[in-house]
Order: C-alpha cells, then sequence, then structure tokens
C-alpha cells in the first residue's frame, strides 16, 4: 500500500498544467496579484527590514528578487524573505476550512524557484495550483484542533512549499515523496507570539517557505526523508493533532482545485475581525444608526475567533489588528478597517475606546455550529433610546460564498501598494499578471522592485 506522501508525489508529479480549467488559471493568477500587493505593503514595515538585516551578511547567490530590498539573492533567503513580508499587513488570502494563509508560504517559494531556474510562466501558476491544493488539503484534514497549538500557515504551509518547489524542479516521484518527508519534520510554527504580539507571526511563512525550498532541493540530490511523515506513528498527525479528518485529504483529488476555495482579506486585521467589521460597516450606514448615542454593542462569533482576536484592550497596533471589538469600533468610527487605517494616532482613539469598553465578544452555539465551514458574526448596536440595531454576515466579504471580482483585487493591489510604489507602477504590475502566460516569468519579477 503507498503512503500518504506517496500518493501525493504520484497526483503532483504526473498533473500537467493543460489539466487545469481556466478558471483555476484565472484564479491562480489573481492569488498571485494579491500575494505581490501584500509583499510590497509589508516589504517597508520594521520586522521585513529586521530580518532582511538579519539575513543580508549571510549572503546568497543572486538567483531570486527580494522584493524587499529589490535585489537578488538565493532561492532560499528570497523565499524566507518574501514570505514573512507577505503576512505583515494582514492583507493575505485565506482559505476558511483549513484556517490557512496558503499564498506567503506557497507563492513566495514558487516564485523563488521559478525565477532561479527560468522556468516559464505555465509552470510556476502551476506550481502554485498544486501547492495549494495538497497543504489545503492537510490544513483541512488537521483543523480544527490542529490549530489550537499550531499556526498553520507555518506548519501546514511547509508542505505546500515544498510541493510546488518541487514541481518545478521537476523531482520523480519519490523524490517528491522525500521532500514532504522533510517538509513534514520541518514544520513548526507555535500560537504564542500571539500573547505578546510579537514578530513571529512574519516569520512563520517566511520559514515555511524556504524550508519548503530546502526539502525540494535537498530531495533533488538523493536526500531521503521519513517515508510515512503524515499518518507515521511518531509522523505530523501523531505528534500535532488531536484529531484527524483523513477523508478530506483525497476528496475528488485531481478533480477539484482547492485553489478555488480560496478567501480575500478586504480589510487590514486578523480575518477573524472581518465578519464583525463588515457587519459594522454595514449598520453605520442604517438611517437609525447614531455614532455619539451608542450604549454598548454585542458581538456573537465563533470560539476560535476569540482564542485569536479576542484581545479586549490592545496596546499596539499589531495587537489591535487582533482584536474583534477594536476593528469593529474602527470600523464604527471611521467607516473602514484598510490598511491606512492602523495607526498609532487611532490606537486610543478616545471615541474608539469608548466603544472598544462598552463591548462584548463572546461565543455562542448558533455562531459555533457550522465553523470552519462558515466564519459568521452577529452584531448587535444598543443605543441610549432602546433602539437595537442588528446584523449578520455567515461569510466575509471576499470568501466564495461573497466573492470579489479580479477587478476588485487588482484595485486593492494598486492601492495597498502606493505606500512603496506609485500608482502607474502598481498598474503595471497588474497589467503584467494579466498578460502573464503571454510574457517571461522575469518580465513580472522585474516589475516588483524600483526601477
Amino acid at each position: 500500500m503507498k503512503t500518504y506522501s506517496q500518493r501525493y508525489a504520484e497526483f503532483i508529479v504526473n498533473h500537467r498544467y493543460e489539466n487545469l480549467p481556466k478558471e483555476v488559471v484565472t484564479m491562480t493568477k489573481q492569488c498571485v496579484l494579491d500575494w505581490a500587493g501584500s509583499v510590497i505593503a509589508g516589504s517597508i514595515k520594521p520586522p521585513a527590514e529586521k530580518l532582511n538585516a538579519a539575513i543580508e551578511p549571510l549572503g546568497g547567490t543572486p538567483q531570486a528578487t527580494n522584493v524587499i530590498t529589490g535585489g537578488k539573492t538565493s532561492m532560499a533567503w528570497a523565499a524566507l524573505l518574501n514570505g514573512a513580508a507577505c503576512h505583515i499587513v494582514e492583507l493575505d488570502d485565506v482559505h476558511k476550512g483549513s484556517i490557512f494563509h496558503a499564498a506567503a508560504p506557497i507563492i513566495s517559494a514558487a516564485l523563488a524557484v521559478a525565477e532561479g531556474i527560468g522556468a516559464t510562466p505555465q509552470a510556476f501558476l502551476e506550481a502554485v495550483v498544486l501547492g495549494y491544493d495538497v497543504a489545503i488539503r492537510i490544513g483541512e484534514a488537521v483543523t480544527p484542533s490542529h490549530y489550537k497549538i499550531f499556526h498553520t500557515t507555518g506548519t501546514v504551509g511547509t508542505f505546500g512549499a515544498a510541493v510546488a518547489a518541487g514541481k518545478l524542479l521537476g523531482l520523480t516521484e519519490e523524490q517528491m515523496a522525500h521532500a514532504l518527508g522533510t517538509a513534514g519534520t520541518s514544520a513548526a510554527a507555535l500560537w504564542e507570539f500571539i500573547e505578546d504580539g510579537a514578530m513571529s507571526k512574519h516569520y512563520h511563512p517566511g520559514k515555511a517557505a524556504m524550508e519548503g525550498v530546502l526539502a525540494a532541493l535537498t530531495a533533488r540530490q538523493g536526500f531521503t526523508a521519513a517515508s510515512r511523515i503524515l499518518e507515521g506513528n511518531r509522523g505530523f498527525f501523531a505528534g500535532m493533532v488531536e484529531e484527524v479528518h483523513e477523508a478530506l485529504l483525497w476528496d475528488r483529488l485531481g478533480q477539484h482545485y482547492k485553489i478555488m476555495e480560496n478567501s480575500f482579506k478586504i480589510h487590514a486585521s486578523c480575518r477573524h475581525t472581518h465578519h464583525a467589521v463588515d457587519v459594522a460597516l454595514k449598520l453605520r450606514q442604517d438611517p437609525r444608526f447614531n455614532l455619539e448615542k451608542i450604549d454598548r454593542i454585542v458581538i456573537e462569533t465563533y470560539q476560535v475567533a476569540l482564542d485569536i482576536a479576542g484581545n479586549p484592550n490592545p496596546q499596539s497596533v499589531y495587537q489591535a489588528k487582533f482584536s474583534i471589538g477594536y476593528c469593529a469600533s474602527l470600523a464604527f468610527v471611521y467607516g473602514s478597517a484598510g490598511l491606512l487605517d492602523f495607526t498609532e494616532a487611532r490606537l486610543f482613539d478616545p471615541e474608539i475606546r469608548r466603544l472598544l469598553q462598552s463591548t462584548e465578544v463572546k461565543s455562542t452555539a448558533e455562531m459555533e455550529k457550522d465553523y470552519p465551514r462558515l466564519w459568521p458574526a452577529k452584531v448587535k448596536v444598543y443605543l441610549k433610546d432602546g433602539t437595537v440595531i442588528e446584523g449578520r454576515t455567515d461569510a466575509p466579504k471576499g470568501d466564495p460564498e461573497n466573492p470579489v471580482t479580479y477587478e476588485e483585487i487588482e484595485s486593492k493591489v494598486i492601492n495597498m501598494g502606493q505606500t512603496r510604489f506609485s500608482q502607474a507602477k502598481m498598474e503595471a504590475i497588474a497589467k503584467a499578471m494579466r498578460e502573464l502566460e503571454n510574457r517571461s516569468l522575469g518580465d513580472f519579477t522585474a516589475t516588483l522592485v524600483e526601477n
């Protein structure tokens, strides 16, 4: 009987770009463009600059683009640095069922290797699709128990990065199985960073991207790894998961591409805050709404949202992004929760703080029953005159059930990228992605750096 790694390896190695439906290719380009916006916006933030400063003395063969500096470094370092930068401003994509931000580790690894070896745009896009597919499946199988302690983007992301890198490197089935084995033993990321608002969260996807590249490169050289890294008695499932939903590993494998289930973030905060923000923005348009007359706010959601984003009194901008109450209050006061809304000046804004102190966030059985298939929230605003305004959503804007268009992603990326580049340059990046199949991959990577 084949091991799980062997089954995945057979699927990955024998897959062909021609198998991909047109809509899957379009979605993949949308994911890559969305990744680019997050990397560019994150590249000028302190965590990216500090990580780059730590890595720079180590050198690196100039193989792939480091978006932070605009220069070239090794495939492994480029994957690490771009992967970390992508996750900083909290606008990178997410898959609900696996609770996993796929772009940061997978696209960062795929682009570094593709650029390093001179791969075609088609090979790059296929590698991204396959990386998403395997990683999301593993993520779904281990959710929700794995997520209690482990940051899925840093653990499961390592498998996806290895798949993407290995596909581009042309690994054999045996080599691909070893790459997955090495990825599994390298997968690590703990949620403890949330207690301090630490930069470890950004490091996780960067490390996953780098480890995935290394796993594929070592496998190509004949470096062996555990053959049963997922299902073995001392493997990934045994050590890091309470309950495994193994059927999800294989559900419609090769027939349905998991990247089509991807969600995109509109607000610059933890995804577990977005449902409350969406409802707050909707309630703000109610003719009965009056900011000054708000007496109290009650937000109902699922428990994981509280575990990750339940901070009732954030003391930094980063912690504010992980506070459902703060994000909803920000939306009520300013009418948005975008990249430029989370500032030091607004962190202790008196009106936001007044609402935050009057906000109760709690989990309920009603909200809990459909998670993680749905990420619901109900918001009730109690006014001083006794009026109650309420609303609910089961799918934040950007989910497949409440989708954004390709044009909306372009607009998002063009706007967020202007924290570093000009509008014209960001429009050139969007154009290069639209035309990717008819251009070289180098044309796209060249747009990601200063002219």
